[in-house]
């Protein structure tokens, strides 16, 4: 049995990925690259697009790296130890706004990001991929898994909820106001990364396959439950990807701005935190929900079932912000079916990993706990691309003003952009959820 301080440990390593950099990069950074960074509609997405479809051929690459690294400190634990770092620093200086011109900003933002998804992806499948060899105990696994996704929703919380007020504790311009906040939360980012890795231990050895050769890669579009599980996971994270994406716009050009209620500043991220501090709860709760339903594919139907009939609800309240608390509300019920689904993904990876091992007699953990965190980005590359051309679409333009270097936002159709972002943030979501459902019914693994 694994100690406490080992599952908190764990958890602290989807604190820093998922609670911090993860969190700031769906939630912050479109709204930070057209509003505040400079950058026009076009090149968000396309940014977006690029940097996280690079990470479909460096994630698998990572995962099967991983997998036959051999150290002191295990297989996966020495990328979470020595990646720390970098990590965080490739995160400040992506929320630093250099004093350049539109092509130098253009070129700013496209190295770094590049970078941040290949440092991120170097931290983060190697951390999934630890869930494989900490424990091969089935409640074990779910409640490490359940562990996990606690500490990613806690540390989100905190991350949120404290953004605005860090902002104005900060003060200066935007651009200014993002930078410091960039260096302190990468170094916190960091620090939980590091403490991750020195604090969980790998008891399994990964049945490997010494030499390199691209069978394991084959055998993954052979592996029936992986490609099933690979979609669910793509399309999770389709329907975190446009509310998180959204979020901002919806406050700023819906609501018309923060709104302060008795002394609380409800801006995008204070908006998104009461999902957050529900999805951390929830979370917790999982493992007991799972057992009652009966099996983890039935709980993650009832949990997308969830997610669409409130996220439908959620068009219908008026874009009013007299009517905030029933948004919050909706948020809220929203985010107890993502709460339960969350760790009953990472599970499930474990599953499909020890189905293929026992398939093809040679671990492919790593490769295939790397296809969640594809999935991860490719879901939320294309939903955040879509957010940005969507919105352009409907009449949201951006840019640097290249003799002042000042960034300009013009609305061209104030009323086709509201609509937009209202559906973006709840009718698209809603449509995935009920996908999730029908691809939860053709899932070959039934427990």
């Amino acid at each position: 049995m694994a100690k406490l301080s080992e599952k908190i440990g764990y958890a602290l390593g989807d604190a820093a990925a998922g609670g911090i950099t993860w969190k700031v990069m769906s939630i912050a950074f479109p709204l930070f690259f057209t509003n505040v960074f400079g950058l026009t509609v076009a090149d968000t997405a396309t940014l977006m697009l690029v940097a996280r479809l690079f990470d479909v051929v460096t994630d698998p690459m990572m995962g099967a790296l991983a997998d036959r690294t051999q150290s002191k400190w295990g297989t996966y634990r020495p990328w979470l130890i020595f990646g720390a770092i970098p990590l965080g620093i490739v995160f400040a200086l992506l929320l630093y706004t250099p004093d350049f011109g539109p092509v130098g900003k253009r070129i700013w933002a496209y190295s770094l990001y590049l970078l941040m998804m290949a440092v991120y992806t170097a931290v983060n499948v190697p951390y999934g991929s630890l869930l494989g060899v900490m424990t091969d105990d089935d409640n074990e696994k779910n409640e490490f898994s359940s562990y996990r996704m606690v500490g990613a929703y806690a540390m989100g919380f905190v991350t949120l909820l404290s953004f605005p007020y860090l902002q104005k504790m900060v003060g200066g311009s935007e651009a200014h106001q993002y930078a410091v906040l960039g260096v302190i939360l990468g170094a916190l980012a960091a620090l939980g990364t590091l403490a991750c890795g020195l604090l969980t231990k790998e008891r399994l050895k990964p049945v490997r396959a010494e030499k390199f050769s691209f069978k394991p890669f084959v055998d993954l579009f052979r592996n029936k439950p992986w490609i099933y599980l690979t979609l669910i996971g793509i399309c999770t994270n389709f329907f975190n990807g446009f509310r998180y994406a959204v979020a901002g716009y919806l406050l700023e050009y819906c609501l018309h701005g923060n709104v302060t209620v008795s002394g609380l500043i409800i801006n995008y991220t204070v908006f998104m935190t009461f999902g957050e501090v529900t999805c951390m709860i929830f979370g917790g709760l999982s493992p007991k929900f799972t057992r009652w339903v009966g099996s983890k594919r039935k709980a993650f139907v009832w949990s997308a079932i969830i997610c669409a009939v409130t996220s439908i609800a959620f068009f219908f309240i008026p874009m009013d912000p007299k009517y905030i608390w029933l948004m919050i509300v909706m948020v809220i019920l929203t985010s107890i079916g993502i709460g339960f689904y969350s760790p009953l993904l990472w599970s499930m990876y474990a599953d499909v990993a020890d189905y293929a091992t026992e398939k093809n007699g040679t671990s492919s953990t790593g490769l295939i706990f790397s296809s969640g965190t594809m999935a991860q980005k490719f879901g939320s590359a294309i939903s955040g691309a879509l957010v940005a051309l969507l919105l352009g679409v409907a009449g949201f333009v951006s840019g640097t003003d290249p003799a002042t270097g000042q960034t300009v936002v013009t609305i061209t159709n104030e009323a086709s952009v509201q609509q937009m972002i209202w559906a973006l943030f709840s009718l698209f979501p809603a449509a995935i959820a009920l996908l999730i459902v029908l691809l939860l019914r053709l899932y070959p693994i039934k427990k």
